[in-house]
């Protein structure tokens, strides 16, 4: 645990930091890093040794409630921003509520406005879901030797800008494997093989939330049965509640206050009066 001051000068306690992110270049170490949307997401992140979450910008209040340790990510690509003004603005709310970082996939003039104003910036390179339309779908980036250089380019291009990490999402897996010792950006590999900085899985499928599982990722548990039994006992508890209602067994004596019979005799006479 590392004593910081966080964005607005107040102590925090963090799990890493910006420097420790990028000081894992070299030393074999990795992080991970699980996606987070609420308070109690990001506590059990925190309680399961997690290092690191990333939320949408909306959601990091709910997840610094349930994590005041955890280095926290926003996304701040989702929330109708438009201009760069815009995604500065968002990007400093995000810091203001208690973010650690950002990150976005928009274009080098973005991610240079935020390094320049001295926002911790992580990239988005590899597959881009808002992209998936030009790359023809979902699918791995990095599969011949033109599109690997193509995509070095754009990770010298986004270490130029200011970023300090990347997300490497559906790349090669032997591609990053090259690009990761080339670059000083801290790599986040979301289903792009293990040889990079920080290893990346949504919550939602590692706890079997999800409906369909990537091929990139693994389950572990299976919240989705328990979130069935919730929803089910939830139906047959209100079934029940008005089962009762209806056959007047609700409420039963126990469940009712009382008032002293000689007071409820003076009650009357008052109404009657």
């Amino acid at each position: 645990m590392t004593r910081i001051l966080d964005f607005n000068g107040r102590d925090a306690d963090r799990t890493v930091t910006v420097a420790s992110i990028t000081g894992l270049k070299g030393t074999g170490r990795r992080y991970v890093q699980v996606t987070a949307g609420t308070a109690e997401e990001a506590a059990a992140a925190e309680a399961a040794g997690i290092d690191m979450v990333v939320c949408l910008a909306a959601a990091v209040p709910d997840v610094r409630r349930g994590s005041s340790r955890l280095f926290v990510t926003a996304a701040i690509d989702f929330g109708g921003e438009i201009t760069l003004d815009d995604l500065l603005a968002t990007a400093f709310r995000s810091l203001s509520a208690g973010a650690d970082a950002v990150i976005t996939a928009r274009r080098l003039d973005a991610v240079r406005l935020l390094a320049d104003e001295g926002v911790p910036v992580m990239g988005h390179l590899g597959f881009v879901p808002k992209r998936s339309n030009e790359l023809g779908g979902v699918r791995t980036v990095g599969r011949t030797a033109a599109e690997a250089a193509s995509l070095w380019r754009q990770f010298q291009q986004l270490e130029a800008a200011g970023a300090f990490a990347v997300e490497c999402e559906l790349i090669a897996a032997d591609v990053l494997a090259e690009i990761t010792p080339r670059t000083s950006m801290a790599t986040i590999s979301l289903g792009s093989g293990p040889h990079a900085d920080v290893m990346f899985l949504f919550q939602s499928d590692i706890v079997g939330e999800s409906s369909r599982v990537p091929r990139h990722a693994r389950s572990y548990g299976d919240v989705a049965s328990l979130q069935r039994q919730i929803a089910d006992e939830r139906v047959r508890a209100l079934s029940a509640f008005r089962a009762d209602v209806v056959g007047g067994s609700f409420p039963a004596a126990e469940e009712v206050g009382r008032i002293a019979p000689d007071e409820l005799a003076r009650f009357v006479e008052s109404l009657s009066g």
